[in-house]
Protein backbone atom coordinates (compact mmCIF):
# COMPACT_ATOMS: atom_id res chain seq x y z
CA UNK A 1 0.00 0.00 0.00
CA UNK A 2 0.97 3.93 -0.91
CA UNK A 3 2.16 5.86 2.31
CA UNK A 4 -0.29 8.61 2.96
CA UNK A 5 1.82 11.67 1.66
CA UNK A 6 4.29 13.10 4.43
CA UNK A 7 3.78 16.18 5.15
CA UNK A 8 7.52 18.24 6.57
CA UNK A 9 8.12 17.57 10.45
CA UNK A 10 6.34 20.02 12.99
CA UNK A 11 6.96 19.88 16.95
CA UNK A 12 2.96 19.24 17.13
CA UNK A 13 1.21 16.42 14.91
CA UNK A 14 -0.24 16.68 12.23
CA UNK A 15 -2.19 13.27 12.74
CA UNK A 16 -2.95 12.34 16.14
CA UNK A 17 -4.75 8.59 16.79
CA UNK A 18 -6.06 8.31 20.60
CA UNK A 19 -7.48 4.68 22.12
CA UNK A 20 -7.29 3.28 24.94
CA UNK A 21 -4.78 0.66 24.71
CA UNK A 22 -1.64 1.66 23.07
CA UNK A 23 0.35 0.07 20.54
CA UNK A 24 3.36 -0.88 23.58
CA UNK A 25 3.00 -2.44 27.26
CA UNK A 26 4.83 -2.65 29.84
CA UNK A 27 5.87 -5.22 32.32
CA UNK A 28 8.82 -5.20 34.89
CA UNK A 29 11.78 -7.10 35.25
CA UNK A 30 13.16 -8.32 38.18
CA UNK A 31 16.42 -5.60 38.07
CA UNK A 32 13.66 -2.90 37.46
CA UNK A 33 14.39 -2.44 34.12
CA UNK A 34 11.14 -2.06 31.77
CA UNK A 35 10.37 -5.33 28.79
CA UNK A 36 8.37 -3.68 26.55
CA UNK A 37 5.53 -5.56 24.11
CA UNK A 38 4.36 -4.29 20.74
CA UNK A 39 1.02 -5.01 19.92
CA UNK A 40 -0.49 -6.03 17.09
CA UNK A 41 -3.86 -5.92 15.94
CA UNK A 42 -5.47 -3.72 13.02
CA UNK A 43 -4.82 0.01 14.59
CA UNK A 44 -1.41 -1.05 14.79
CA UNK A 45 -0.79 -2.52 11.53
CA UNK A 46 -3.06 0.38 10.47
CA UNK A 47 -0.62 3.02 10.98
CA UNK A 48 1.66 1.69 8.12
CA UNK A 49 -0.27 3.80 5.62
CA UNK A 50 1.06 6.36 7.32
CA UNK A 51 4.63 8.06 6.60
CA UNK A 52 6.51 8.58 9.86
CA UNK A 53 7.13 12.12 8.72
CA UNK A 54 3.50 13.05 8.37
CA UNK A 55 3.84 13.54 12.07
CA UNK A 56 1.72 11.34 13.81
CA UNK A 57 1.32 10.46 17.30
CA UNK A 58 -0.50 7.82 19.30
CA UNK A 59 -1.77 8.88 22.50
CA UNK A 60 -3.16 6.02 24.66
CA UNK A 61 -3.43 5.11 28.34
CA UNK A 62 -0.96 3.60 30.81
CA UNK A 63 -3.05 0.18 31.90
CA UNK A 64 -0.58 -1.08 34.19
CA UNK A 65 1.72 -0.18 36.92
CA UNK A 66 4.68 -0.68 34.96
CA UNK A 67 2.70 1.72 32.33
CA UNK A 68 2.78 4.01 34.64
CA UNK A 69 6.31 3.62 35.56
CA UNK A 70 7.33 3.74 32.11
CA UNK A 71 4.93 7.10 31.14
CA UNK A 72 6.74 9.08 34.74
CA UNK A 73 10.07 7.84 33.23
CA UNK A 74 9.08 9.27 29.98
CA UNK A 75 9.43 13.28 29.14
CA UNK A 76 5.66 14.57 29.12
CA UNK A 77 4.74 10.41 29.12
CA UNK A 78 6.43 10.64 25.51
CA UNK A 79 7.99 7.03 24.81
CA UNK A 80 9.62 7.04 21.67
CA UNK A 81 11.53 10.33 23.37
CA UNK A 82 12.75 7.70 26.33
CA UNK A 83 14.69 5.36 24.18
CA UNK A 84 11.43 3.22 23.89
CA UNK A 85 11.23 0.27 20.97
CA UNK A 86 7.55 2.03 19.96
CA UNK A 87 8.53 0.65 16.14
CA UNK A 88 9.38 4.37 14.78
CA UNK A 89 6.07 5.91 15.99
CA UNK A 90 5.55 8.91 18.25
CA UNK A 91 3.62 7.92 21.35
CA UNK A 92 2.64 9.79 24.44
CA UNK A 93 1.00 7.31 27.01
CA UNK A 94 -0.86 9.18 29.93
CA UNK A 95 -0.39 8.32 33.35
CA UNK A 96 -4.43 8.27 34.93
CA UNK A 97 -4.80 8.07 38.63
CA UNK A 98 -4.98 4.26 39.12
CA UNK A 99 -8.36 4.84 40.65
CA UNK A 100 -10.22 7.27 38.21
CA UNK A 101 -8.72 4.97 35.31
CA UNK A 102 -10.39 2.02 36.72
CA UNK A 103 -13.40 3.49 37.72
CA UNK A 104 -13.98 4.85 33.94
CA UNK A 105 -12.10 1.61 32.40
CA UNK A 106 -14.05 -1.21 34.82
CA UNK A 107 -17.27 0.49 36.02
CA UNK A 108 -18.22 2.84 33.04
CA UNK A 109 -16.67 1.78 29.49
CA UNK A 110 -16.98 -2.35 30.29
CA UNK A 111 -19.17 -2.31 32.66
CA UNK A 112 -22.02 -0.09 31.09
CA UNK A 113 -21.96 1.14 27.52
CA UNK A 114 -20.14 -2.24 26.66
CA UNK A 115 -23.30 -3.84 28.17
CA UNK A 116 -25.55 -1.67 26.75
CA UNK A 117 -24.14 -1.39 23.29
CA UNK A 118 -24.37 -5.35 23.37
CA UNK A 119 -27.70 -5.68 24.79
CA UNK A 120 -26.14 -7.78 27.72
CA UNK A 121 -27.93 -6.37 31.20
CA UNK A 122 -30.29 -8.74 32.75
CA UNK A 123 -32.84 -6.73 33.06
CA UNK A 124 -34.62 -7.54 35.92
CA UNK A 125 -31.97 -6.75 37.87
CA UNK A 126 -29.22 -4.61 35.90
CA UNK A 127 -28.41 -1.72 35.73
CA UNK A 128 -28.79 0.06 38.40
CA UNK A 129 -27.68 4.01 38.49
CA UNK A 130 -27.03 4.96 41.70
CA UNK A 131 -25.29 7.16 43.84
CA UNK A 132 -21.87 4.85 43.06
CA UNK A 133 -22.31 4.94 39.76
CA UNK A 134 -22.13 8.66 39.50
CA UNK A 135 -18.72 8.47 41.23
CA UNK A 136 -17.94 6.18 38.13
CA UNK A 137 -19.12 8.43 35.94
CA UNK A 138 -17.44 10.94 37.01
CA UNK A 139 -14.37 9.57 36.67
CA UNK A 140 -15.38 8.43 33.29
CA UNK A 141 -15.71 11.92 32.34
CA UNK A 142 -12.06 12.55 33.95
CA UNK A 143 -10.78 10.09 31.75
CA UNK A 144 -12.07 11.48 28.57
CA UNK A 145 -10.69 15.50 29.65
CA UNK A 146 -7.23 13.93 30.34
CA UNK A 147 -7.68 12.42 26.22
CA UNK A 148 -8.82 15.63 25.27
CA UNK A 149 -5.82 17.64 26.74
CA UNK A 150 -3.18 15.30 25.40
CA UNK A 151 -4.81 16.12 22.17
CA UNK A 152 -5.34 19.67 22.47
CA UNK A 153 -1.94 20.12 23.60
CA UNK A 154 -0.01 17.59 20.53
CA UNK A 155 -1.83 19.09 17.17
CA UNK A 156 -0.71 21.11 15.11
CA UNK A 157 -3.47 23.81 13.72
CA UNK A 158 -5.97 21.53 11.13
CA UNK A 159 -4.81 18.76 12.53
CA UNK A 160 -6.62 15.05 12.11
CA UNK A 161 -7.95 13.60 15.20
CA UNK A 162 -9.32 9.80 15.13
CA UNK A 163 -10.56 9.53 18.60
CA UNK A 164 -10.90 5.05 18.60
CA UNK A 165 -14.08 3.25 20.44
CA UNK A 166 -16.40 3.49 23.77
CA UNK A 167 -13.79 4.04 26.36
CA UNK A 168 -13.71 7.80 24.61
CA UNK A 169 -17.15 8.77 23.69
CA UNK A 170 -17.00 12.04 25.37
CA UNK A 171 -13.10 12.68 23.96
CA UNK A 172 -14.71 14.39 20.48
CA UNK A 173 -16.83 17.19 22.01
CA UNK A 174 -14.22 18.07 25.00
CA UNK A 175 -11.95 18.25 22.16
CA UNK A 176 -13.76 20.17 19.91
CA UNK A 177 -14.82 22.52 23.06
CA UNK A 178 -10.57 22.81 23.14
CA UNK A 179 -9.63 23.37 19.60
CA UNK A 180 -12.24 23.91 17.07
CA UNK A 181 -9.74 24.08 14.29
CA UNK A 182 -9.23 20.80 14.43
CA UNK A 183 -10.38 17.73 11.85
CA UNK A 184 -11.35 15.15 14.58
CA UNK A 185 -12.92 11.65 13.65
CA UNK A 186 -14.49 8.81 15.77
CA UNK A 187 -14.94 5.34 15.36
CA UNK A 188 -16.49 2.55 17.36
CA UNK A 189 -15.68 -0.79 17.11
CA UNK A 190 -18.85 -2.21 19.12
CA UNK A 191 -22.25 -2.50 17.99
CA UNK A 192 -24.74 0.88 18.90
CA UNK A 193 -27.59 0.14 20.72
CA UNK A 194 -31.09 0.52 19.71
CA UNK A 195 -32.60 3.57 20.81
CA UNK A 196 -34.87 1.87 23.46
CA UNK A 197 -32.07 0.06 24.54
CA UNK A 198 -29.80 2.83 25.04
CA UNK A 199 -32.32 5.06 26.91
CA UNK A 200 -31.47 2.71 29.70
CA UNK A 201 -28.26 4.87 30.80
CA UNK A 202 -30.11 8.14 32.37
CA UNK A 203 -31.11 10.92 30.47
CA UNK A 204 -28.25 13.41 31.02
CA UNK A 205 -25.72 10.43 30.14
CA UNK A 206 -27.32 9.07 27.67
CA UNK A 207 -26.77 12.19 26.09
CA UNK A 208 -23.74 13.08 27.22
CA UNK A 209 -22.31 10.17 25.30
CA UNK A 210 -24.15 10.93 22.16
CA UNK A 211 -23.30 14.93 22.26
CA UNK A 212 -19.62 13.68 23.36
CA UNK A 213 -19.46 12.01 19.63
CA UNK A 214 -20.94 14.33 18.01
CA UNK A 215 -18.05 16.83 18.68
CA UNK A 216 -16.57 14.89 15.71
CA UNK A 217 -16.94 15.96 12.41
CA UNK A 218 -17.12 12.46 10.95
CA UNK A 219 -18.79 9.71 13.12
CA UNK A 220 -17.84 6.26 11.42
CA UNK A 221 -18.96 2.34 12.35
CA UNK A 222 -18.01 -1.12 10.86
CA UNK A 223 -22.12 -1.44 9.59
CA UNK A 224 -25.20 0.35 8.47
CA UNK A 225 -26.92 -1.41 10.94
CA UNK A 226 -25.03 0.46 13.69
CA UNK A 227 -24.76 4.04 11.69
CA UNK A 228 -28.52 3.08 11.60
CA UNK A 229 -28.92 3.02 15.23
CA UNK A 230 -26.79 5.37 16.24
CA UNK A 231 -29.04 8.16 14.35
CA UNK A 232 -32.22 6.88 15.46
CA UNK A 233 -30.35 7.64 19.37
CA UNK A 234 -29.56 10.72 18.28
CA UNK A 235 -32.97 11.79 17.26
CA UNK A 236 -34.64 10.31 19.71
CA UNK A 237 -32.87 11.36 22.43
CA UNK A 238 -31.56 14.27 21.60
CA UNK A 239 -34.57 15.44 18.98
CA UNK A 240 -31.42 16.28 16.29
CA UNK A 241 -32.27 16.62 12.57
CA UNK A 242 -31.32 13.04 10.96
CA UNK A 243 -30.95 12.67 7.87
CA UNK A 244 -30.91 8.39 6.46
CA UNK A 245 -30.07 8.85 3.37
CA UNK A 246 -26.96 10.95 3.54
CA UNK A 247 -25.76 9.96 6.68
CA UNK A 248 -25.55 13.02 8.50
CA UNK A 249 -26.71 14.05 11.84
CA UNK A 250 -27.33 17.93 12.72
CA UNK A 251 -27.69 19.29 16.63
CA UNK A 252 -26.89 22.69 18.28
CA UNK A 253 -25.58 24.20 15.28
CA UNK A 254 -23.38 21.78 14.18
CA UNK A 255 -23.31 18.71 11.39
CA UNK A 256 -21.54 15.34 11.94
CA UNK A 257 -21.10 12.92 8.97
CA UNK A 258 -21.45 9.59 9.73
CA UNK A 259 -19.94 6.70 7.84
CA UNK A 260 -19.26 3.46 7.53
CA UNK A 261 -16.13 1.17 7.44
CA UNK A 262 -16.05 -2.74 7.64
CA UNK A 263 -12.37 -3.17 9.11
CA UNK A 264 -11.04 -6.08 7.32
CA UNK A 265 -8.00 -8.59 7.89
CA UNK A 266 -4.66 -7.75 7.29
CA UNK A 267 -4.20 -10.81 4.73
CA UNK A 268 -0.58 -10.49 3.92
CA UNK A 269 0.94 -10.25 7.77
CA UNK A 270 -2.01 -13.49 7.93
CA UNK A 271 -0.18 -15.22 5.87
CA UNK A 272 3.37 -14.06 6.70
CA UNK A 273 3.23 -14.70 10.29
CA UNK A 274 1.34 -18.16 9.84
CA UNK A 275 4.09 -19.67 7.89
CA UNK A 276 6.40 -19.04 10.39
CA UNK A 277 8.48 -21.60 12.64
CA UNK A 278 6.14 -21.39 15.79
CA UNK A 279 3.05 -21.82 14.13
CA UNK A 280 4.67 -24.80 12.33
CA UNK A 281 4.95 -26.18 14.98
CA UNK A 282 1.69 -25.50 16.08
CA UNK A 283 0.45 -26.97 13.43
CA UNK A 284 2.51 -30.21 13.83
CA UNK A 285 1.04 -30.94 17.36
CA UNK A 286 -2.42 -30.38 16.43
CA UNK A 287 -2.02 -32.15 13.72
CA UNK A 288 -0.66 -34.87 16.40
CA UNK A 289 -4.03 -34.74 18.27
CA UNK A 290 -6.87 -34.84 16.27
CA UNK A 291 -5.47 -36.69 13.61
CA UNK A 292 -7.37 -36.74 10.50
CA UNK A 293 -10.40 -36.32 11.75
CA UNK A 294 -12.82 -33.11 10.99
CA UNK A 295 -11.85 -30.01 13.22
CA UNK A 296 -14.64 -27.42 13.95
CA UNK A 297 -12.40 -24.14 15.37
CA UNK A 298 -13.28 -21.42 17.48
CA UNK A 299 -11.42 -18.83 18.80
CA UNK A 300 -12.27 -15.65 21.16
CA UNK A 301 -11.89 -14.37 24.20
CA UNK A 302 -14.42 -15.27 27.20
CA UNK A 303 -16.53 -12.19 26.86
CA UNK A 304 -20.11 -12.70 27.51
CA UNK A 305 -21.15 -11.45 24.25
CA UNK A 306 -19.11 -13.84 22.37
CA UNK A 307 -21.68 -17.17 23.41
CA UNK A 308 -19.12 -19.49 24.09
CA UNK A 309 -21.24 -21.69 26.14
CA UNK A 310 -24.04 -22.11 23.47
CA UNK A 311 -21.64 -23.08 20.74
CA UNK A 312 -20.34 -25.40 23.44
CA UNK A 313 -24.11 -26.94 23.92
CA UNK A 314 -24.92 -27.26 19.87
CA UNK A 315 -21.67 -29.43 20.06
CA UNK A 316 -23.10 -31.32 22.34
CA UNK A 317 -26.42 -31.14 20.48
CA UNK A 318 -24.55 -32.47 16.79
CA UNK A 319 -22.66 -35.05 18.56
CA UNK A 320 -25.64 -36.49 20.33
CA UNK A 321 -28.27 -36.28 17.43
CA UNK A 322 -25.40 -37.15 14.87
CA UNK A 323 -23.84 -39.87 16.29
CA UNK A 324 -22.18 -40.41 12.80
CA UNK A 325 -19.87 -37.56 14.23
CA UNK A 326 -18.35 -40.20 16.94
CA UNK A 327 -14.55 -40.39 16.89
CA UNK A 328 -14.84 -38.69 13.49
CA UNK A 329 -15.21 -34.71 14.23
CA UNK A 330 -12.77 -32.84 16.86
CA UNK A 331 -13.77 -28.98 18.26
CA UNK A 332 -10.85 -27.04 19.40
CA UNK A 333 -12.34 -23.82 21.75
CA UNK A 334 -9.69 -21.75 22.01
CA UNK A 335 -11.39 -19.14 24.39
CA UNK A 336 -8.75 -16.73 25.81
CA UNK A 337 -9.35 -14.87 29.69
CA UNK A 338 -10.94 -11.49 29.31
CA UNK A 339 -11.84 -8.73 32.35
CA UNK A 340 -11.38 -10.93 35.05
CA UNK A 341 -10.86 -8.03 37.05
CA UNK A 342 -15.22 -8.35 36.62
CA UNK A 343 -17.17 -10.70 38.26
CA UNK A 344 -19.28 -11.74 35.64
CA UNK A 345 -16.63 -12.60 33.51
CA UNK A 346 -14.77 -14.76 36.16
CA UNK A 347 -17.91 -16.86 35.96
CA UNK A 348 -18.26 -17.00 32.69
CA UNK A 349 -15.36 -18.59 31.68
CA UNK A 350 -15.81 -20.99 34.96
CA UNK A 351 -19.03 -21.49 33.03
CA UNK A 352 -16.89 -22.25 29.61
CA UNK A 353 -14.76 -25.00 31.55
CA UNK A 354 -17.97 -26.78 33.26
CA UNK A 355 -19.70 -27.07 30.04
CA UNK A 356 -16.73 -28.64 28.08
CA UNK A 357 -15.48 -30.62 30.72
CA UNK A 358 -19.27 -31.86 30.53
CA UNK A 359 -18.99 -32.87 26.58
CA UNK A 360 -15.72 -34.37 27.87
CA UNK A 361 -17.27 -36.50 30.25
CA UNK A 362 -20.20 -37.88 28.15
CA UNK A 363 -18.64 -38.30 24.85
CA UNK A 364 -14.66 -38.89 25.30
CA UNK A 365 -13.54 -41.94 24.41
CA UNK A 366 -9.57 -44.25 24.98
CA UNK A 367 -8.77 -42.88 21.42
CA UNK A 368 -11.01 -39.91 20.87
CA UNK A 369 -11.11 -36.97 22.37
CA UNK A 370 -14.35 -34.80 21.08
CA UNK A 371 -13.20 -31.33 22.76
CA UNK A 372 -10.43 -29.58 23.13
CA UNK A 373 -10.34 -26.22 25.22
CA UNK A 374 -7.65 -23.92 25.83
CA UNK A 375 -7.95 -20.96 28.16
CA UNK A 376 -5.01 -19.43 27.29
CA UNK A 377 -3.95 -16.84 25.16
CA UNK A 378 -2.01 -18.30 22.21
CA UNK A 379 -1.96 -15.88 18.94
CA UNK A 380 0.39 -18.66 16.95
CA UNK A 381 -1.82 -21.34 18.25
CA UNK A 382 -4.74 -20.05 16.91
CA UNK A 383 -3.26 -18.86 13.48
CA UNK A 384 -2.45 -22.79 13.49
CA UNK A 385 -5.90 -24.00 14.27
CA UNK A 386 -7.57 -21.77 11.45
CA UNK A 387 -4.70 -23.01 8.53
CA UNK A 388 -6.38 -26.43 9.72
CA UNK A 389 -9.72 -25.89 9.93
CA UNK A 390 -12.83 -27.50 8.79
CA UNK A 391 -15.17 -25.36 10.26
CA UNK A 392 -15.40 -21.88 11.85
CA UNK A 393 -18.06 -21.27 14.22
CA UNK A 394 -18.42 -17.66 15.27
CA UNK A 395 -21.93 -17.29 16.99
CA UNK A 396 -21.84 -14.21 19.11
CA UNK A 397 -24.99 -12.60 20.47
CA UNK A 398 -23.62 -9.32 19.07
CA UNK A 399 -20.66 -8.01 17.53
CA UNK A 400 -19.09 -4.86 16.44
CA UNK A 401 -17.18 -6.68 13.32
CA UNK A 402 -15.31 -9.94 14.35
CA UNK A 403 -12.09 -10.27 12.63
CA UNK A 404 -11.75 -14.39 13.38
CA UNK A 405 -14.74 -14.73 10.80
CA UNK A 406 -12.24 -13.15 8.10
CA UNK A 407 -8.86 -14.20 9.71
CA UNK A 408 -10.14 -17.97 9.14
CA UNK A 409 -10.55 -18.35 5.89
CA UNK A 410 -7.44 -16.13 4.55
CA UNK A 411 -5.71 -18.48 6.15
CA UNK A 412 -7.38 -22.22 5.71
CA UNK A 413 -5.50 -24.37 3.50
CA UNK A 414 -8.42 -26.52 2.54
CA UNK A 415 -11.51 -24.22 2.42
CA UNK A 416 -13.19 -24.03 5.76
CA UNK A 417 -17.09 -23.44 5.78
CA UNK A 418 -17.67 -20.42 8.17
CA UNK A 419 -20.58 -20.64 10.55
CA UNK A 420 -21.58 -17.43 11.32
CA UNK A 421 -23.90 -15.45 13.74
CA UNK A 422 -26.55 -13.04 11.99
CA UNK A 423 -25.52 -10.63 15.37
CA UNK A 424 -22.28 -9.94 14.15
CA UNK A 425 -20.77 -6.95 12.04
CA UNK A 426 -18.99 -9.34 9.57
CA UNK A 427 -22.40 -11.09 8.66
CA UNK A 428 -22.93 -8.17 6.73
CA UNK A 429 -19.60 -8.66 4.23
CA UNK A 430 -19.63 -12.77 4.77
CA UNK A 431 -23.41 -14.15 5.07
CA UNK A 432 -24.02 -14.38 1.67
CA UNK A 433 -21.23 -17.30 1.58
CA UNK A 434 -21.28 -18.41 5.38
CA UNK A 435 -23.97 -20.87 7.00
CA UNK A 436 -26.12 -18.03 8.78
CA UNK A 437 -27.35 -18.52 12.52
CA UNK A 438 -29.38 -17.27 15.13
CA UNK A 439 -27.02 -16.92 17.74
CA UNK A 440 -29.74 -17.94 20.38
CA UNK A 441 -30.60 -21.16 18.82
CA UNK A 442 -28.65 -23.79 20.17
CA UNK A 443 -30.17 -26.91 18.20
CA UNK A 444 -30.23 -24.51 14.78
CA UNK A 445 -26.43 -24.39 15.33
CA UNK A 446 -25.46 -27.80 15.74
CA UNK A 447 -27.92 -28.38 12.78
CA UNK A 448 -25.80 -26.01 10.68
CA UNK A 449 -22.54 -27.48 11.87
CA UNK A 450 -23.70 -30.90 10.57
CA UNK A 451 -24.16 -28.71 6.96
CA UNK A 452 -20.80 -27.29 7.27
CA UNK A 453 -19.42 -30.73 8.28
CA UNK A 454 -21.06 -32.32 4.96
CA UNK A 455 -20.80 -29.26 2.47
CA UNK A 456 -19.56 -30.68 -0.79
CA UNK A 457 -15.38 -30.17 -1.23
CA UNK A 458 -15.56 -27.95 -4.16
CA UNK A 459 -18.66 -25.90 -2.89
CA UNK A 460 -16.69 -25.12 0.56
CA UNK A 461 -13.25 -24.39 -1.08
CA UNK A 462 -15.62 -22.04 -3.63
CA UNK A 463 -17.08 -20.72 -0.45
CA UNK A 464 -13.72 -19.86 1.36
CA UNK A 465 -12.44 -18.27 -1.68
CA UNK A 466 -14.74 -16.02 -2.01
CA UNK A 467 -14.84 -15.20 1.78
CA UNK A 468 -11.16 -14.51 1.98
CA UNK A 469 -11.31 -12.31 -1.10
CA UNK A 470 -14.51 -9.88 1.08
CA UNK A 471 -12.70 -10.66 4.07
CA UNK A 472 -9.95 -9.04 2.74
CA UNK A 473 -11.27 -6.23 0.84
CA UNK A 474 -10.73 -3.48 3.53
CA UNK A 475 -7.07 -3.97 5.64
CA UNK A 476 -6.28 -2.00 8.08
CA UNK A 477 -4.56 0.24 6.59
CA UNK A 478 -6.78 1.29 3.97
CA UNK A 479 -9.66 1.58 6.26
CA UNK A 480 -7.48 4.03 8.81
CA UNK A 481 -6.46 5.67 5.45
CA UNK A 482 -10.56 6.03 4.22
CA UNK A 483 -11.63 7.93 7.61
CA UNK A 484 -8.28 10.33 7.48
CA UNK A 485 -9.48 11.23 3.52
CA UNK A 486 -13.24 11.86 5.12
CA UNK A 487 -12.05 14.58 7.30
CA UNK A 488 -10.33 16.69 3.95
Amino acid sequence: MDKLAAMPPTDKAAILLASNRGPVSFTLKDDGTFALKRGGGGLVSSLSAIDPSAGVIWICAALSDADRRAARHAPGGRLDQAGHDTGGQAVRMLDIDPATFNRAYNAIANSTLWFIHHMLYDTANQPVFDARFRKEWASYEAYNTAFADALAADAAKGAKVMVQDYHLTLTPRLLRDRRADLRIGYFTHTPWAPSEYFQLLPDDVAREVLEGVLGADYAAFHTRRWAGAFLDCCETVLGAKVDREELTVTHAGRTTRVGVHGLGADGDFLRDRAAQTDVEAHVTALREQVGDRKLIVRVDRTELSKNIVRGLLAYRHLLREHPEWHGRVVHLAFAYPSRHDLPEYREYTAAVRRTAAEIVEEFATPDWQPLILHVNDDFPRSLAAYRMADVVLVNPIRDGMNLVAKEAPVLSEKGCALVLSREAGAFFDLGQDAIVVNPYDVTGTAEALHQALTMDDAERIARCRRLAAAATALPPGKWLADQLAALE
